[in-house]
């Protein structure tokens, strides 16, 4: 039993893997030209990105239904690996519980046989049992101690790992990624911040969770669908989504900040010169970092206490198009002045989005 828990691990472990998420082809457009006005570009791909894609920076392309870029598999979590991922999520703990279950007895069994009961003391005779005969792997002190850092590593396993089963199974229930569940709180902001007194309905959910469950696992091991065109429920757009995410886009350039660079950053992880509060409160994250030279301008997006997070501004003509967009210490840069009206958004259009 053990043993078929392993295999089945690993077949799925190495189907999410080498298998992929799936990629949008290169050089994508919609069947329909006019529609390309409802998706965003990717300059990287040379395409437009797919409804439901997204571009992930560690595989350098566009993925198609993105959940996430896990690095235990070194890949991305997408259209066509997602059921396999979500098994083996499932799997490894079944696994785990089945070898902590083997690991409690045989400690149970083993300390029971070798316990003798005094007047006045108890005491454990690890070099051999006192009732049963040596068993066929000696159990000494070393072969308890193992066991015992196995039990710990089984058990963490299970907590760890059933964690994100549970949190990969409430997004497939509702037909969602974990960015498409991130894309909807901010819909749901936005909608709030600036009482447009719209209805952000989520186009994917079909409203049955047995539907939404066998988009993605199949006998066959194939979901359903060719990854690019997808089913929508009444009432809602092919492209309800992508919209949603040019207004938010929009919504950020608005909403963002200029900055300029008064001190060089190397794009370090850990900057040890940028003070100590900087190097202990580094954001954890996988989000990369840009080093900044003095007099770079930076548009940020959000931050924290003593980082920010934005997009260097760079000239696309020199760059090719090339983004540059991470953390940097705010104590490397300064806010901005500047009075050109057509860099500082009217206040008026601000209120009117």
């Amino acid at each position: 039993m053990l043993l078929n828990w392993t295999v089945m691990i690993l077949y799925n472990y190495f189907s999410a893997m080498f298998v992929g998420p799936g990629y949008v082809p290169l050089g994508w457009t919609p069947e329909k030209s006019q529609d390309c006005i409802y998706l965003q570009y990717c300059k990287v791909c040379q395409s437009y990105k797919a409804p439901r894609s997204h571009h992930c920076r560690k595989c350098n392309r566009c993925v198609m239904k993105m959940d996430h870029h896990c690095p235990w598999i070194n890949n991305c979590c997408g259209y066509q690996n997602h059921a396999s991922f979500t098994l083996f999520l499932l799997l490894a703990p079944l696994g785990c519980i089945h070898a902590s279950f083997i690991f409690v007895m045989t400690m149970y069994t083993q300390l029971y046989n070798r316990i003798s009961f005094g007047w006045s003391s108890v005491k454990i005779d690890m070099s051999a049992a006192k009732r049963d005969p040596r068993p066929i792997i000696p159990f000494g002190l070393s072969a308890f101690a193992a066991s015992l850092f196995a039990l710990g590593l089984a058990l963490g396993t299970t907590i760890a790992v059933g964690m994100l089963f549970i949190i990969q199974m409430k997004v497939i229930l509702t037909n969602k990624t974990s960015i498409e569940s991130w894309i909807e709180e901010k819909a749901k902001d936005r909608i709030q911040y600036y009482q447009t007194g719209e209805t952000f309905v989520f186009p994917y959910d079909t409203g049955s969770k047995w539907k939404n469950f066998k988009q993605v696992f199949t006998w066959s091991g194939v979901p359903e669908g060719d990854g690019l065109d997808w089913p929508v429920r009444d009432g809602c757009h092919q492209y309800s989504l992508t919209i949603e995410q040019l207004k938010q886009k929009a919504d950020k350039r608005v909403r963002s900040v200029r900055y300029r660079a008064i001190e060089d950053y190397s794009g370090v992880c850990c900057p040890v010169t940028k003070g100590l509060k900087t190097f202990f409160t580094t954001p954890c994250t996988e989000e990369p970092r840009i080093a900044l030279s003095k007099g770079d301008l930076i548009l940020a997006t959000r931050g924290l206490k003593h980082w920010m997070y934005g997009e260097k501004i760079l000239d696309s003509a020199a760059d090719g198009g090339i983004r540059e967009r991470g953390w940097f210490p705010r104590k490397c840069v300064e806010k901005y002045q500047y009075d050109s009206e057509t860099d500082q958004p009217v206040d008026g259009e601000k209120k009117n989005r």
